[in-house]
This record gives structure tokens, C-alpha cells and sequence, in this order.
């Protein structure tokens, strides 16, 4: 056998070092076949095996046609199902998420406090709740509406939210598997873009 050294194989020659050997594929010089090897097969037992292969003597095949657009690859879709969910892993994720809720409440309390507190509302209601003779006692709003006494109470508000969301998430999640196992589940479409 010899080695391809880039120059065209003159098959006319009744050469053996230029015949393509049985069951090899033409190639050519850009490492594309230029016959399969199933018309190779073919025009060998056509042939009888005595003739050479002709280069270019075969039609190419419709996907290496230069007049076929590349196929743009379809995005693959599978339909799935969510049959279980780990009540463990809602309940600690509830939980967190909860966590992150007390402390943005918290904090979006006090800003709303200082903000009410600078335009100078607590004093407001303050003078129209003693101006109309409501105020038998010394009424002061700014001191029952203190900022910590807002936040004290905010926070402990918060607590129970927390304590709220966990058990019903998890009470959820519960009743999600109960149900799953008789229907079989939400039915979820995914593909890739």
C-alpha cells in the first residue's frame, strides 16, 4: 500500500499500488469520501471485482449535495412530571426564604417609620387629635408609635410569620405527594432554546 502524498491517483493505470483495495472508501483531499462505501460494494460486485474505482464515477450522496442548506438542529423538548416532593427540602427552603422575608419586613418597617417620623406626621395627628378635645389623657402618638416599639412588634410579628410559613409549606408538601400518587403528578413541558 502507499501512502497518500496529496497528488490524484490516476486510476486509468493498470497499476496495483494506485487500485483502491475492497471495502476502503475513496477519499478525497479534503478527508471527505467522495463514494460511500456501500456504492464502493456495489460497483465491486458489479464489477466482479477486476475493474478499478474510478474517482468521481460515483454520484454523491444528497448530504454531502453543496446545494443542501445545513439543517438547524430542532430544540429538543421533554415532557416530565413531578411525581414527589421531599418535605424535608421545602421545609428548610421555606424556611429560609421565610428568614429572608422577617428581615426585609423589619427593615422596610423602619425606613417607612423614619421616613413618616421626618415629614413630621406622628406631630401632625398628634396636634389635630388635641385640637378637636379627643386627647382627655395627654395623648402622644409619636410616644406610643416609638420606633422600637414599632420594631418590637414588627419582629415578634415576624417570628409568627415564620413559624406560619414553614408548617404550612410543609403541610403542603405533604398533601402535593398524597395527591401526586392518585393523578401522577404536574405535568411540565422543558425545552432547550
Amino acid at each position: 500500500m502507499s501512502q497518500n502524498t496529496g497528488e490524484p491517483i490516476d486510476s486509468h493505470e493498470g497499476n496495483d499500488e494506485h487500485q483502491e483495495q475492497p471495502g476502503r472508501t475513496a477519499r478525497s483531499f479534503s478527508s471527505k469520501p467522495l463514494i460511500s462505501t456501500e456504492a464502493a460494494k456495489e460497483h465491486e460486485a458489479e464489477s466482479g471485482g477486476s475493474k478499478p474505482i474510478q474517482m468521481g464515477s460515483f454520484k454523491q450522496s444528497p448530504s454531502l449535495s453543496a446545494n443542501k442548506k445545513p439543517s438547524v438542529p430542532r430544540a429538543r423538548r421533554m415532557r416530565l412530571s413531578l411525581t414527589r416532593i421531599d418535605p424535608w427540602s421545602i421545609t428548610k427552603v421555606s424556611f429560609l426564604l421565610a428568614i429572608a422575608g422577617a428581615i426585609i419586613q423589619i427593615v422596610a418597617v423602619a425606613l417607612i417609620w423614619l421616613l413618616l417620623n421626618s415629614i413630621g406626621l406622628f406631630d401632625n395627628v398628634t396636634q389635630l387629635i388635641s385640637k378637636t378635645g379627643l386627647d382627655a389623657g395627654g395623648f402622644d402618638l409619636s410616644s406610643v408609635l416609638s420606633l422600637s416599639t414599632v420594631l418590637s412588634a414588627v419582629t415578634i410579628f415576624s417570628i409568627f410569620e415564620v413559624v406560619l410559613v414553614v408548617v404550612l409549606a410543609t403541610i403542603v408538601a405533604f398533601l402535593y405527594n398524597i395527591v401526586s400518587a392518585l393523578v401522577g403528578g404536574v405535568h411540565v413541558t422543558l425545552g432547550d432554546d
